[in-house]
């Protein structure tokens, strides 16, 4: 059955990663795991957002969405509040469920957004999981419930059975490691907030911005520094301390032929 063309903005769909504080699982049972999907759907009803892609592992939550009405850090909030309050009353806990910040990454290409969708189902296969429940993978094969499937289909043909065909292939013939460099980028990147205080730390700096009236040889030491720093990024870097990325990536290039 054909399907009509749909054109979207790429540049608002995210890949998303909520984890729990200090790895903590955040579902230990199969009413935990229907709960938070109850949530996304409340949500995604509320705010007006598309889901592309989910899985739902036992610490962390991978997932896809259409950010139309740029409203992601409230839809985080809200799933983080609601969920949180029904976790710690379950199971008689308090304080914080989830790492204080979200990761997110702007899905900037057609090729990238099949690889994420892909790379996220495939993430219980890798962590040593067999057909797994909590994933979005057999939406796409069978009937959607809480995805938006067809803006990711049309990538795959415009006859509905043929693209899915091709989608299931397309899974199939996969390597562990093929889509897992952008992925692990955005698990191991830390946040602004996180940055700034490290950075703070290093340079016994309050005010970061002060690093900018450093002589020469004090602004590379400082740098070099920050760069060492797990997880951070040379455009995190530049917005903290408001040097700009190519005197950050000159620094990076004369230290390593030192």
């Amino acid at each position: 059955m054909p399907r009509t063309k749909r054109e979207i903005s790429i540049s608002k769909v995210y890949h998303v990663i909520v984890r729990g504080i200090n790895k903590q699982d955040i579902f230990l049972d199969k009413q935990d795991y229907l709960k938070f999907i109850k949530e996304l759907e409340r949500t995604k009803e509320k705010y007006q957002y598309e889901i592309y892609a989910y899985a739902l592992m036992n610490d962390h939550v991978h997932f896809v969405i259409y950010d139309k009405n740029e409203n992601m850090s409230i839809v985080m909030q809200s799933l983080n509040v609601s969920y949180s309050s029904y976790f710690n009353k379950k199971y008689e806990r308090t304080g914080h469920l989830f790492e204080n910040r979200f990761k997110s990454k702007v899905v900037d290409s057609e090729e990238y957004l099949k690889s994420v969708v892909r790379y996220i189902h495939k993430n219980p296969e890798n962590a040593g999981l067999k057909k797994y429940e909590w994933t979005s993978y057999y939406e796409y094969i069978y009937k959607e419930k809480l995805i938006n499937k067809e803006m990711v289909l049309k990538l795959f043909g415009e006859e509905t059975d043929n693209a899915i065909n091709s989608f299931k292939y397309f899974h199939q013939n996969y390597s562990k490691y093929q889509d897992y460099d952008k992925a692990y980028e955005l698990l191991t990147r830390i946040t602004d907030e996180e940055a700034i205080e490290m950075i703070k730390n290093i340079t016994m700096e309050e005010n970061l911005l002060k690093i900018q009236q450093y002589d020469k040889d004090e602004k590379e030491k400082a740098v070099i520094k920050m760069l060492k720093i797990e997880g951070i990024t040379k455009q995190q870097i530049s917005r903290i301390i408001g040097i700009n990325r190519k005197t950050i990536r000159n620094i990076e290039i004369t230290n390593s032929q030192k």
